[in-house]
């Protein structure tokens, strides 16, 4: 029997589905100003995976904005219900943004970063313990 942790979800309507093998990259919260409007919330949860852990069944729409790196922030929408569910285009992205908040097992997610702490919102209150960027890391 493996120990390798599963993270399964998907879409509001069910028709977007999706498994993530092995430990996120890193999970914590965007406070980006796109993140913001894409999730219609004061910030987005998300764990980070390398693109070979995770598998996605379910037709997607993607929309695209300009990232502050300059390259385009990809996030998929169930093409059904609309909901937001992952980042990043198959086949060309390295890695993938799971949203937490489509998790099946919310409990799965356990935040240690905060991106873009200049964009958030004074009415957002920050977990404790968490690493904090004013951008992204390296920015």
């Amino acid at each position: 029997m493996s120990n390798t942790k599963v993270y399964v979800g998907g879409c509001l309507c069910g028709a977007v589905r999706y498994e993530a093998r092995g430990d996120p990259k890193s999970q914590g919260y965007c406070f980006c100003g796109d993140c913001r409007k894409a999730s219609g919330s004061g910030f987005v949860p998300f764990l980070f995976f390398p693109a070979n852990s995770v598998r996605v069944s379910g037709e997607t729409r993607h929309s695209i904005a300009k990232s502050l790196r300059g390259g385009d922030a990809v996030r998929n929408h169930c093409a059904k219900c609309g909901g937001l569910v992952f980042g990043g285009i198959f086949g060309r992205d390295s890695n993938h943004t799971i949203y937490a908040g489509s998790l099946d097992e919310p409990a799965l997610f356990h935040p240690t970063i905060a991106l873009f702490l200049r964009d958030k919102p004074d009415w957002v209150p920050l977990p404790a313990g968490l690493t904090i960027f004013e951008t992204m890391p390296g920015q």
